[in-house]
């Protein structure tokens, strides 16, 4: 350590690089690279590469073939190369094989395992890990680890104290343990033996399991992430990690020397230093034209002479997710009723509170992650009771009647499961989204006086909550006045048997829930009488007759739930039984063009019978990939319905709805933007990562996964916890930068993003790729160097007016962007 550096300052800088992925039941989508994002985007890849050794870039041959195959365009590599000066067009093929790299973060320690001549690693990681998982598993082991309240080190003290054996081989280490006073810098003087190298040698030890270090400093800041609490501290793993290592070097070498007394050489960690090297200067070049030619594809298509005009009539308005999903049934819908007017928001609708389920004492988050509710939604007066399999009854863990009970529903199991696998059916095991709420259910959504709970969450929201919550969401997608007799809240939510990622198929928004909740909270809300009458003041007047209607979606069956029908008016029940119709053939339709993605699956089949199949997949136990989820996500359009309808885009963009007239000024876009960068780029890198290097910054395959105390997944038991995403979950994934697209003029968009530093740097850095598209002039500007310049789309977009789907039905792989005809009335 340097004379101005602590170890509690190692500790958390050393944090800050490791995995920041949370529990399974919070998985959701982020930034792998996040330390990096202070830094430009290729030379954030780069030092992450020359740091950690990570492949942040596809291999050079994977360009060079992209360039043959014509997906890398010889005019975007010439855009990219005339925009810098250092690098010429026969540089970019000169590079034959990628040189070796020599690696920082684990040389330290691997030096003075190689003096040792015994894998330290090999020794210490499966008790380490072991010991972790029983502490805090949330339901899955039948002994609970000894008094798990008393925190991590105090439960394994006693439980060293009293039991008949004990963890360690020898006595040293275990009496360090029992000695409260003894600390992780004690610990380091007697592994390490040198302060300025305590930096390296942690690096290198909670580097070589990323996973599990990770989780347990998420777990230890943030408590509630866990249904049952565990009390566990960063720096005791560490500790204990430390402990375990010394007793294996006494057991291996009584007289064994710490690295800090040898002459091994140690490095300085300093990311922000580190240069690209050729290679990776090169390997950017080819990135940045392999994601021009499809953005220039994007913008030919986008920058179309004749706009859609706006819709005359209006029968009926969905209000969506902004999720890449549900880009295509949105366009299903509006080609069968040419009159449906669709808007995209984030899936939470605004609504910021934890969702207590009935007769449940756990509350599970339905906002953004960062946020932190004040308000609590509760279900209650319900007749809906859960059922599960019967070995998980209880009695089967006695010692006679769970011996006799274990054999027989052991029988019983195996038998259910050969059927469900010849037979695949909707069962108790199943993940579904309808599952989240039971929709026959009542919510405690308005606030009375003196509703809260022991913790001072608010049962509820008072009116004029309800006001700022409706009106601002209206305000933010351009839907202020001319409301349909049918307002539908569209949120979605994910079904699956075989995905251990499940929470990352539902709704980002909402941390990894199903979005139904907020559907019906916004719906009520809007719905309120005391709520439009306080609205009408602010400028929104909502007829008597508008409904808002709450609905789920689920989009791996491409089925929707709807919820208080038993509110809709009389006059309007024919309407919505017709929309019922159309929105059952637009599913049909939805699910016939995922399938061109599933081998499984025959598409030549009519409609009905494909959707038949596609919901099969869910409930099938040999299904890994019932979903795509993000695959193909790419885009983030935000603007009005018209400026991106006329555009196939082939489900690859978020659509933010935005009204540029009613906000000269760019405050609402710099809400909408706020949250666009983080949650759709995270979305976004978490893939492009995944995909670039699936073994270091993914999950590798998810076939060999076993559940880690409902925490994590690993391979085997004794492997470390595997973060980002499966390779069934990016296997169709084109590696490219999120490109987000504002219709609104450049001037406008740069005060938007500047008014918030993190939301800037984002985009001033290049995580996130951003164009302004001013519908004044009709023209792109690109933002580079924290400047935005005109861009002239390169390739005329081609147009397309007949039906899409017998072309679909032809590839697996990525469409090109094409136009389609006007279908306004």
């Amino acid at each position: 350590m340097s004379k101005n550096q602590s170890l509690e300052d190692i500790l958390n800088v050393l944090g800050n690089y490791l995995p920041s992925q949370a529990p399974l039941k919070d998985f959701i989508h982020h930034n792998t690279l996040h330390a990096f994002q202070s830094l430009p985007f290729h030379k954030g890849l780069s030092a992450a590469q020359q740091v950690f050794g990570y492949q942040t870039y596809l291999s050079i041959d994977s360009y060079f073939e992209l360039f043959e195959k014509g997906t890398i365009s010889k005019q975007s590599l010439d855009w990219v190369l005339a925009q810098q000066t250092d690098i010429k067009y026969p540089q970019m093929f000169a590079l034959k094989q990628e040189p070796n790299q020599s690696v920082l973060v684990g040389s330290y320690r691997l030096q003075w395992k190689n003096i040792l001549g015994f894998d330290l690693d090999a020794r210490v990681h499966p008790l380490l890990f072991r010991l972790v998982n029983s502490f805090l598993d949330q339901g899955i082991a039948v002994w609970q680890f000894p008094n798990p309240e008393l925190g991590f080190l105090s439960a394994l003290r006693k439980m060293e104290r009293e039991g008949v054996g004990s963890i360690f081989n020898g006595d040293r280490a275990r009496n360090c343990l029992l000695d409260e006073s003894f600390e992780l810098q004690d610990a380091l003087d007697l592994i390490v033996g040198n302060e300025d190298a305590f930096e390296n040698y942690l690096f290198d030890q909670q580097f070589a399991h990323p996973g599990y270090s990770g989780m347990i400093r998420q777990i230890a800041n943030h408590p509630k992430a866990l249904v049952l609490n565990r009390q566990i501290q960063f720096k005791d793993f560490v500790l204990l990690e430390c402990l375990l290592e010394i007793d294996a070097l006494d057991q291996h070498h009584r007289n064994w020397l710490p690295p800090g007394k040898s002459k091994i050489q140690t490095y300085k960690f300093i990311p922000n230093s580190l240069e690209p090297t050729l290679t990776q200067r090169i390997k950017a070049i080819w990135q940045e034209a392999y994601e021009w030619t499809y953005y220039d594809q994007v913008l030919g298509g986008l920058q179309n002479e004749e706009s859609v005009p706006t819709l005359k009539v209006v029968s009926s308005v969905g209000i969506f997710c902004i999720d890449d999903r549900e880009c295509s049934i949105r366009r299903h819908i509006e080609q069968l009723d040419p009159t449906f007017l669709s808007f995209g928001t984030p899936g939470h609708f605004n609504i910021e509170a934890y969702f207590q389920p009935y007769n449940s004492l756990q509350r599970t988050k339905i906002c953004p992650a960062p946020l932190q509710p004040t308000h609590l939604i509760v279900e209650h007066s319900t007749k809906f009771k859960k059922h599960k399999e019967m070995h998980f009854d209880s009695r089967t863990h006695g010692l006679l009647l769970g011996w006799l009970l274990t054999h027989t529903y052991g029988f019983w199991s195996a038998l259910k499961l050969a059927l469900s696998i010849l037979w695949p059916s909707l069962n108790t095991m199943a993940v579904s989204s309808a599952q989240h709420m039971d929709p026959d259910s009542t919510l405690s959504i308005e606030h009375h006086q003196l509703q809260f709970t022991n913790d001072g969450l608010q049962i509820g929201f008072s009116i004029p909550e309800m006001v700022q919550i409706v009106g601002s969401l209206l305000r933010s997608i351009g839907m202020t006045s001319d409301f349909a007799s049918l307002v539908y809240m569209i949120a979605h939510g994910s079904s699956s048997s075989n995905n251990t990622h499940y929470a990352g198929y539902d709704c980002g928004a909402c941390s990894g829930r199903p979005g139904s909740v907020n559907a019906r909270a916004f719906a009520y809300m809007a719905n309120h009488i005391a709520v439009r009458e306080l609205l009408e003041k602010e400028g929104i007047y909502i007829p008597d007759e508008t409904h808002f209607v709450p609905v789920l979606q689920d989009t791996a069956r491409d089925e929707f739930t709807y919820y208080d029908l038993n509110l809709l008016p009389a006059h309007l029940v024919d309407k919505f039984e017709a929309n019922r119709v159309i929105f059952e053939k637009a599913c049909q339709l939805n699910a016939l063009e995922r399938s061109r993605r599933f081998i499984t699956v025959d598409s030549t089949d009519l409609p009905k019978q494909v959707h038949k199949n596609v919901k099969l997949r869910t409930v099938s136990l040999f299904e890994p990939r019932p979903e795509l989820n993000h695959a193909t996500n790419a885009l983030c359009i935000v603007g009005r319905r018209q400026f991106s309808k006329q555009v196939f885009l082939d489900r690859r963009a978020f659509l933010n709805s935005y009204d540029y007239e009613i906000d000269p000024n760019g405050e609402l876009l710099s809400g909408i933007l706020n949250a666009v960068a983080p949650v759709c780029g995270g979305i976004n890198l978490e893939y492009f990562f995944s995909h670039v290097d699936n073994e270091k910054l993914g999950a590798g395959s998810k076939l060999p996964h076993n559940v880690m105390g409902l925490i994590g997944v690993a391979n085997g038991v004794d492997g470390d916890l595997r973060t980002g995403l499966p390779s069934q979950m990016i296997e169709i994934h084109d590696p490219y930068r999120l490109l987000v697209i504002v219709e609104q003029n450049p001037e406008v968009v740069l005060a938007a993003i500047s008014k918030n530093k993190s939301t800037l740097e984002w985009f001033i850095n290049e995580w996130v790729s951003l164009v302004s598209f001013d519908p004044h002039t009709r023209k792109f500007h690109v933002f580079k160097e924290g400047k935005f310049t005109p861009y002239e789309p390169q390739k005329a977009t081609q147009k397309k007016n007949d039906n899409l789907l017998s072309a679909l039905l032809l590839t697996h792989e990525n469409l090109p962007v094409v136009k389609l005809s006007n279908r306004a009335s």
